[in-house]
């Protein structure tokens, strides 16, 4: 089970967001300032960004972070899921496909994205047997914060 994401929750977002960014999921952790900045963010308005914590009887065990922008290319809004983290001993439940399921059925969004590790195979699985497609392009990025800091 999943559900919005709740003022109340500022400290379950920020421990999931810091175990996620102290995975192999990612190049590098990011400051942890950047996880209140996020959440304030969350609780300032969903124009931006949405948030979901994952649950199992009524016990938090993950997060799925959003990204919302317009694509012309779509033909409408489009979805990058951020961040998607489940505790090891809730995976296989079903809570990610259930979340996909979700994600896939609301009638606005046009697009959905994602980024993948290469190497890992049990998420690229997930993601292809939910529907997504590698696409065909490189991404390129100015990244002011990890300029900033070289």
């Amino acid at each position: 089970m999943f559900r919005e994401i709740r003022e109340s929750d500022r400290e379950i977002y920020k421990y999931y967001a810091d175990i996620f960014y102290h995975t192999d999921a990612v190049n590098a952790p990011v400051p942890k300032e950047n996880y209140d900045r996020t959440f304030d963010e969350l609780m300032r308005s969903d124009t931006y960004l949405k948030c979901y914590i994952f649950e199992c009887d009524d016990t938090p065990c993950g997060f799925a972070l959003l990204s919302k922008t317009f694509s012309q290319e779509a033909g409408g809004v489009s979805v990058t899921i951020e961040e998607i983290y489940i505790d090891d001993k809730y995976r296989g439940r079903g809570l990610a496909t259930e979340f996909f399921t979700y994600l896939k059925s609301i009638p606005d969004i046009m697009r959905l994205r994602l980024e993948v590790e290469d190497y890992n195979i049990g998420a690229k699985r997930l993601y292809e047997r939910m529907g997504f497609e590698l696409l065909p392009y490189l991404q390129m990025v100015i990244d002011r914060q990890r300029q900033n800091n070289s």
